[in-house]
């Protein structure tokens, strides 16, 4: 496997009705497997939990992010190491990552049982169960206090769209963001899949023992759907900004756990469906 997000294809490109020979630049979607290895150090299991299409590259922080937001660990703290399963070279990606766990992590078996397929478009359509797609483990959030003005909101997806490398290469990519509440960019992840993506921006930060993530918005720049908002509900971020439109359900998840979620925020306008308290008009 290739140690890239890209991949070259010769296409015939039409343009005024003639065509010309092109090489395209198409971003790379392959499977990840991620298993799990844990139990008491003289009883330990490995399970095969989620395979997941996604773009190569910071795998381990996926994997991680997905563990953390499927309500599986608790922290950082809680994994002792993360390695891919076939390779002796840790920079050679893979399509197997395995999760090892500290013995005195407790796993709950019916949790793994939820293991699913999840493709590049949907993070939940794969679920066993409509409870399945609630995770109980969501912190209670920071009051809701001013935090962000709405003329730095408008400078974000800017922000973001100068440091999308693989996007500008291929047009195929999501992002997500981590800003501080001064607008400052603290880190960002491009994937075919917008789960996948907010999936690795959470997980680089729970590998480095960084949550929860009170002091941080997360911009996401497609839509706002139910998962993005768990997922980031998950990691304790309390502000979540989409540039395109949210869910009904995403809106009332949000409100629910007394989330800012801002959508549309593009042109310089956006809308606010829930918590304008953190917002500085």
């Amino acid at each position: 496997m290739k140690n890239s997000a890209t991949y070259q294809h010769k296409i015939l490109k039409n343009k005024n009705g003639k065509f010309t020979s092109l090489t395209d630049e198409l971003a790379i979607e392959e499977p990840l497997e991620i298993q799990l290895l844990f139990g008491p150090a003289n009883q330990r299991a490995r399970k095969s939990i989620s395979v997941t299409m996604r773009t190569p590259g910071y795998d381990f922080d996926l994997a991680a992010g997905f563990l953390l937001t499927e309500g599986i660990i608790q922290s950082g703290a809680d994994i002792q190491k993360v390695a891919y399963a076939h390779s002796p070279d840790p920079e050679q990606f893979e399509n197997t990552v395995v999760v090892v766990l500290h013995p005195t992590v407790e796993v709950d078996l019916n949790q793994l049982e939820r293991h699913f397929y999840t493709s590049s478009s949907c993070g939940v359509c794969g679920k066993a169960s409509i409870d399945a797609i609630t995770v109980k483990s969501i912190p209670k959030l920071p009051s809701a206090t001013p935090k962000i003005s709405a003329t730095l909101l408008h400078q974000l997806p800017n922000h973001l769209r100068e440091v999308q490398a693989v996007f500008d290469k291929t047009g195929g990519l999501h992002a997500a963001a981590l800003f501080d509440w001064d607008g400052k960019l603290q880190s960002w992840r491009e994937d075919v899949g917008r789960h996948n993506a907010v999936d690795k921006l959470i997980g680089e930060q729970v590998l480095k023992n960084n949550l929860p993530l009170s002091e941080s918005l997360i911009l996401v720049s497609g839509r706002a759907s139910f998962e993005l908002i768990q997922k980031s509900l998950t990691a304790g971020i309390p502000m979540l900004a989409a540039v395109g439109a949210p869910s009904s359900l995403a809106v009332q998840l949000a409100e629910q756990h007394g989330m800012t979620l801002i959508g549309f925020l593009r042109n310089e306008q956006y809308n606010v469906y829930c918590g304008a308290e953190r917002l500085r008009l």
